[in-house]
């Protein structure tokens, strides 16, 4: 069980017509076994954002966005920045993540190594290639096997419930809210990473760090 400090934080982040709802389809009570649980990568373990707004300062003199500014998932929506350079910087991110020094979230490397100890790591990501991605997850999963990390790139988010049926991957977490919603119908219990172009009411559990994870998957040494 929970220690109560988890458990409530648990109900804190849900809105309370959803605390005992059935179709939220969540025991709080039962922690997750780690072979049971995916990732997501852009947005959950790689900040991604701080990159794309780091090269927008650096190499286009667009200093004037915040994180907060962000608030859809779809940049160009909500930022008052010129098409044709969000998809410049967009093309880099997915390219070349060494070049540009895209960095983890915190906490995000530290816990998926002790995680890595209880098995193998699955990321499922809506790049269209897995090779640069990958490389990058192994280089800062540096204590972890790269035999014990598995990447998969879907190329949609739509595609990725398939591929968690497959894996038999009976929770995940994402920061796209749509995503979270379509793999919630498919019968994929998901957490939402918390972002600002996720924020607004949910039936799903949402977390705003990985020391948040430290309670929810089981085995006291994570």
């Amino acid at each position: 069980m929970f220690p109560p400090v988890i458990f409530n934080y648990m109900l804190q982040h849900m809105p309370e017509d959803k605390i005992d709802a059935p179709e939220n389809g969540f025991n709080f009570l039962d922690p997750i076994s780690p072979s049971e649980i995916g990732f997501d990568i852009d947005g959950v373990v790689a900040d991604t954002m701080e990159a794309f707004m780091r090269i927008a300062r650096e190499e286009f003199g667009i200093n004037y966005i915040s994180k907060e500014q962000i608030t859809s998932y779809w940049i160009e929506e909500c930022l008052p920045v010129p098409l044709d350079i969000i998809k410049t910087i967009i093309s880099r991110l997915l390219a070349d993540p060494f070049g540009i020094e895209l960095e983890p979230l915190p906490g995000a490397g530290e816990f998926l190594t002790r995680l890595a100890v209880h098995g193998r790591l699955t990321f499922v990501t809506a790049r269209p290639a897995k090779e640069t991605i990958e490389a990058w997850l192994v280089s800062i999963l540096s204590d972890v096997s790269h035999g014990d990390i598995k990447v998969i790139a879907t190329g949609h988010h739509s595609a990725k419930a398939e591929v968690l049926e497959e894996l038999k991957i009976k929770y995940f977490i994402d920061d796209h809210l749509e995503t979270c919603q379509d793999l919630h119908k498919r019968g994929i219990r998901t957490i939402v990473f918390d972002q600002p172009w996720n924020r607004g009411h949910t039936p799903f559990l949402r977390i705003s760090s990985w020391k948040d994870l430290s309670g929810i998957i089981k085995g006291n040494e994570i």
